[in-house]
Parts: structure tokens; sequence; C-alpha cells
């Protein structure tokens, strides 16, 4: 079945979040250290077709690409070479760290538990697929 990957990038921790098979909603999957993160979606993409990548890409206030962007084209660059055949998206990760924190407290997570940073990364990878994916499906409300 045919899975969209989100990827909060970080120079030390890359979140991952997962769609469900028709692309409506995506899932926290898992924090990969960045050195790790081409051989993870390798080994990911043997188990499920991935159709399509979603990247976050970190933007200032204006719409510029901020200092962290830099990191984010390296990263691009090596997904492209090890995935000539599947497709990149950029979604503006504005946001989605404050977003993933508030999505912890609601969620009556612990202050302990919160302050484990690969949980914000993987809810911040998820953040920015399912943003994806609501504006490519029209944010329908069912």
């Amino acid at each position: 079945m045919d899975r969209i990957i989100g990827i909060d990038y970080g120079r030390k921790r890359v979140g991952v979040a997962v769609s469900d098979p028709l692309g409506i909603f995506a899932s926290a999957l898992d924090t990969v250290h960045s050195a790790k993160i081409i051989e993870y979606l390798e080994l990911y993409s043997q188990k499920e077709k991935v159709v399509r990548f979603v990247v976050g890409y970190p933007v200032n206030m204006d719409g510029a690409p901020s200092e962290a962007a830099k990191d984010v084209d390296v990263f691009l660059k090596r997904l492209a070479k090890a995935f000539p055949d599947i497709p990149v998206e950029l979604e503006d990760e504005r946001f989605t760290s404050v977003l993933a924190h508030r999505a912890m407290i609601d969620g009556g997570m612990k202050k302990k538990d919160r302050m484990d940073k690969s949980s914000v990364d993987r809810i911040s990878a998820a953040i920015i697929l399912q943003s994806y994916l609501d504006r490519k499906n029209g944010d329908r409300t069912f």
C-alpha cells in the first residue's frame, strides 16, 4: 500500500511520520539519528511502498529560508540521490515544535516525557505531514 513519509530534519535527530494507505492521516513513526536517516528510509521502503517524501522546510516569519535551511538543503540532495524516483515536497515547518508541545500537553503527556526531544521531533514530523495531506486533500472534514 502507498505511503507518504513526513520528515522533520534536524542536525542531530530526524522525526519521521507516515501516512495511512489512503493518504488521509499522518502518524508519528520514529526518531532517527541524522547520520542514519537514509539507511532507515531505505529499510522502511523495502517493507512499504513509499510514493512521496514531505520534508519540513525551515523558513523565517517573512518566508525567507532560515539558517537551518542550509542543513535541510544538504539532506534534500542526499535524499534525491538515494531515492531518485520518489518525489519530494517541501512543507513550511514554522511553529511545528510549538504545535507538537501543545499536542503533547493536550494529550496528557507528563512533563518529564515532554522533555524528551525525540518525541517532539516525531510529533513535528506528523504535523508537517498532516498539514501537507490536509492541503492536498482540500482540508475535507468528515
